[in-house]
C-alpha cells in the first residue's frame, strides 16, 4: 500500500504561540511519495538488513532499487527553481515557505541577489526547499524512481529533506526547524571569527596532527580554547577542516608541511559541524521537542556515525549531535553502496541544486558512480 508524505498543512499556532504546524496524510498527487509495500521493500546493500525481529521481506535486486541524495549548504545559486513550478505542488510549496519564513523565497531563489541567497539564513531554507522541488520533478519524469527507492541520505541540512522525503518529517515542520537552525548557526558564527577550509590531500596527509599544530599557534597568539578540527569527510583524501579563523590561516601557509595537495576557504560564515555551533543546539532542541517525528519509511543515513535512523528519538538526538559534529559523508557513502563483488547497484538521484554530491561518490565508488543522476533545479 503506497502512502504519500503530504506538503498539505493546517496552520495553527505552535507550543509557546511560535512556528507553524502540520496536518499528515494530507497528500497532494505524488509529492514526495514512495512506495512501501511489505513484500518488496529492502534494503538497498544487500549486506544491511533490517533488523531481525521485522517480517522477512521479499528481496529486490539492487538494480531494481534507487536512492536519493539530497544536498546541502553551499550548492546554492541565484536561478535556481526557475521552471520548476509546472510540477505538481512546486507552487504551493514556495507558497508555505513565504508564510514560514516571512519573505519570498522563490523570488530570492530566482532573483537573488546572491549575496543574499548565500547567507546561512536564507540558503539553508533554500537549499531544503528546492530539493525537495526537484523530488516532485523527478517524480514527474521518471515516477518509477520513486516508487523503487529505498534509501536516501542528506548531507548536513539536506537530512532535513531526506527525512521529510522518508516520511519522517512534515514538510512545514521541518521547514521551521530549518529556519531556526539557520538563524541559530548565524548567531553562533556571529560570536567568534570562524570559517571552513576545503582540503584535498594525499595518504599520507596527516589532518589530525594538522589541526593540532593549529590550535597550539592559536593559544600562542592568545586565542582561548581553540577549535580547528575535520568537520566534513567528504571522500577519500577529501577532507573540511573547521575553526578559528588564525588556526585555518596557519594551515593554508603551511599546507606543504602536512602534505596538503590543494586548500582553499569556503565562503560561509561560520565553523558549522564543531564545537563553536554549540550556542545553536538549544535554539533547536526546543523546536524538535515539539515536532512529531516518525520512523522513517525507507532507510535513511545519518551524518553522525553514517548508520541509520531507527526512531523518533534516536532522529532528534541525532539531528542536534549532527550540529557539533563531523558530517561524515565518505562513511556513509560506503554503507550505502558497499558490497560484495558482483553485486548490482542501485540507480542513484541527486536531488536539489548542484552536483557536488555526485562528484563525491565519483571519488568514493566510481561503480556506484555509473549509475548516478542528477535532477537539476533549473529548466
Amino acid at each position: 500500500m503506497s502512502r504519500c508524505v503530504n506538503i498539505l498543512w493546517k496552520t495553527r499556532k505552535a507550543a509557546g504561540g511560535k512556528g507553524l504546524t502540520c496536518t499528515r496524510g494530507l497528500a497532494l498527487s505524488k509529492v514526495l511519495q514512495y512506495s512501501k509495500t511489505n513484500n518488496t521493500r529492502q534494503s538497498v546493500n544487500p549486506e544491511l538488513e533490517s533488523d531481525s525481529s521485522e517480517p522477512r521481506r521479499e528481496k529486490r535486486k539492487p538494480s531494481e532499487c534507487s536512492v536519493l541524495l539530497f544536498p546541502g549548504q553551499g550548492s546554492q545559486f541565484v536561478g535556481m527553481g526557475k521552471g520548476l513550478e509546472k510540477y505538481g505542488n512546486v507552487k504551493q510549496m514556495f507558497s508555505v515557505a513565504e508564510k514560514i519564513l516571512g519573505y519570498d523565497l522563490l523570488s530570492l531563489c530566482l532573483n537573488g541577489p546572491e549575496e543574499e541567497l548565500s547567507k546561512t539564513v536564507h540558503c539553508q531554507p533554500a537549499v531544503f526547499v528546492t530539493s525537495l522541488a526537484a523530488v516532485e520533478r523527478l517524480n514527474h519524469e521518471a515516477p518509477e524512481a520513486i516508487e523503487k527507492c529505498v534509501a536516501a541520505a542528506g548531507f548536513s541540512v539536506g537530512e532535513f529533506a531526506a527525512l521529510v522525503f522518508a516520511g519522517a518529517l512534515d514538510f512545514a515542520e521541518a521547514l521551521y526547524a530549518v529556519k531556526v537552525r539557520a538563524e541559530a548557526m548565524q548567531n553562533a558564527s556571529d560570536v567568534v571569527p570562524s570559517g571552513m577550509l576545503s582540503v584535498v590531500g594525499l595518504p599520507e596527509s596527516k589532518y589530525n596532527y594538522a589541526c593540532l599544530e593549529a590550535r597550539n599557534h592559536c593559544k600562542t597568539l592568545g586565542v582561548e580554547n581553540p577549535v580547528c578540527v575535520v568537520a566534513n569527510y567528504l571522500f577519500p583524501d577529501g577532507r573540511v577542516i573547521a575553526g578559528h579563523l588564525q588556526a585555518l590561516e596557519f594551515l593554508q601557509k603551511n599546507s606543504r608541511k602536512f602534505n596538503f595537495r590543494r586548500t582553499k576557504r569556503l565562503p560561509v560564515s561560520g565553523a558549522f559541524h564543531t564545537a563553536l555551533m554549540e550556542p545553536a543546539v538549544e535554539s533547536l532542541t526546543s523546536v524538535l521537542k515539539k515536532l512529531d517525528i516518525q520512523k522513517p519509511n525507507i532507510s535513511v543515513y545519518s551524518n553522525v556515525d553514517a548508520k541509520k535512523y531507527m526512531y523518533s528519538g534516536h532522529i532528534k538526538r541525532l539531528l542536534l549531535k549532527q550540529l557539533v559534529s563531523p558530517v561524515k559523508w565518505e562513511q556513509a557513502m560506503h554503507a550505502v553502496y558497499e558490497r560484495v563483488q558482483g553485486v548490482e547497484f542501485p540507480e542513484t538521484y541527486e536531488v536539489g541544486p548542484g552536483t557536488q554530491l555526485g562528484s563525491m561518490l565519483q571519488k568514493c565508488n566510481l561503480k556506484a558512480w555509473r549509475f548516478y543522476k542528477h535532477i537539476d533545479v533549473q529548466i
